[in-house]
């Protein structure tokens, strides 16, 4: 007979551990599926995030960002160095070394918190049974049940039709942050926010980038006010943001690879020694809904929840970036804690319209609530006001006057736009 618990939670990402604990500190019975492994093949919590996603990638993006002030900022405040140089392989020690500490921690509040953690593949079957999957082999390895199923299971790079990963030359956003030396040229296809991120790395330690990206706006969902200003700014860090460039093949050449793409219906080419796919996520719902479930995905393999995360089946739910809503780690969090507290008999409540976003370039664009044009298509009467930072003394003080805040409300009744 399979072992019971008041609820299983399928995945170990920011929506799934943190659902977990919460279920926990609300006194059920929790256990915890999760596949993901370290770069020594070891169990390791965290999901994408904590593990190739985002913390890895801000521990690069800080460790550039040093590197890169160092060579052009410092000056100003009389510090000098010379013989400037990055050595890719302790700054790479250093972003595993962080990852370890915060994966591991997870297992620590696990333990506090007697949540039973079990690696391995979890598939929803009938019945609110879950198989448990060896991830290799595919072979089973335990069956559990629970009153209460939560889904996280996150997601995974989008891969180009006829541009497979190699996991070398060719990579996606888990391959761009293991280089292990800085590629002379590197060709992103795709400029939002994760190709803007790690061109921003690799950039500013040497690297000639190329930001090949198939919309004809740069940046579309953000304020437009603020994606004009970042788009002059990395055009002035030396990031070559190429817009409306279709990308049709990458091949091998004598030099390195070759990027075919069409911008303005012309034919193009691009020379690069390494290319970083990052044209977005999907669900990573293959494997995850037995036929026979009752849960079902939509056709680009999101899986269907209401508005308080129920699926179609009674005690089933799903969290994260498997399921409507941007894909942000703290959108899964809040969603993990909203469902537990509903498990637990308790009120969960997520705000979509106050999520906040954040792109981790220098400088950062972050805002939270509608967009002057968001507010102007819904037909939304609104009051705009913008700061520039070159006008503050922190900022003068800092050498950092790039950017600004801008504020958006409504013009009759003065709220803002969150």
């Amino acid at each position: 007979m399979a072992d019971l618990f008041d609820v299983i939670v399928i995945g170990g990402g920011p929506g799934g551990y943190v659902a977990a604990i919460r279920c926990a500190q609300l006194g059920l019975s929790t256990a915890c599926i999760d596949e993901q492994k370290d770069s020594e093949g070891n169990p390791s919590l965290g999901g994408t995030c904590l593990n190739v996603g985002c913390i890895p990638s801000k521990a690069l993006l800080d460790s550039s960002e040093q590197y890169h002030r160092l060579q052009h900022q410092f000056g100003a405040h009389g510090i000098s160095a010379d013989n400037v140089s990055i050595d890719v392989s302790k700054m790479q020690a250093r972003k595993h070394e962080i990852v370890k500490n915060l994966t591991s921690g997870i297992g620590v509040l696990f333990k506090a918190n007697q949540i039973t953690a079990i690696h391995g593949f979890g598939r929803l079957m009938a019945d609110k049974h879950v198989a448990v999957l060896d991830p290799e082999t595919g072979k089973l390895k335990q069956t559990i049940s629970a009153r209460n199923i939560i889904l996280a299971p996150g997601s995974i790079p989008v891969e180009l039709p006829g541009i497979p990963f190699d996991d070398e030359f060719v990579v996606d956003s888990t391959g761009a942050l293991a280089f292990d030396k800085v590629p002379q040229r590197l060709g992103v296809i795709g400029a939002g926010v994760i190709g803007l991120e790690l061109g921003s790395v690799w950039s500013r330690l040497g690297s000639k980038v190329v930001l090949l990206e198939a919309m004809d706006k740069f940046l579309a969902t953000v304020d437009h006010q603020i994606s004009r200003e970042a788009a002059r700014q990395f055009k002035k860090q030396g990031l070559d943001i190429r817009l409306g460039a279709m990308v049709k093949k990458v091949t091998s050449s004598p030099n390195g690879l070759e990027i075919s793409y069409e911008q303005k219906r012309k034919q193009h080419k691009l020379e690069v020694d390494r290319v970083v796919v990052a044209v977005g996520r999907k669900p990573a719902t293959d494997g995850l809904l037995a036929a026979d479930c009752g849960v079902g995905t939509d056709a680009r393999g999101f899986i269907e929840v209401d508005e308080r995360c129920l699926t179609s089946e009674d005690g089933i739910w799903a969290i994260g970036d498997a399921v409507r809503g941007p894909m942000l780690a703290h959108k899964s969090s809040e969603e993990g804690v909203a469902v537990a507290e509903r498990i637990a008999g308790g009120v969960g409540h997520v705000d979509f319209n106050t999520v906040p976003w954040v792109i981790y370039t220098s400088p950062e664009i972050a805002w939270v609530g509608k967009t002057e044009n968001e507010c102007k298509e819904a037909g939304i009467p609104i009051k705009t006001g913008s700061f520039p930072f070159a006008a503050t003394g922190r900022a003068k003080a800092m050498e950092d006057t790039v950017g600004m805040v801008k504020m958006v409300a409504h013009a009759e009744t003065d709220r803002r736009s969150a």
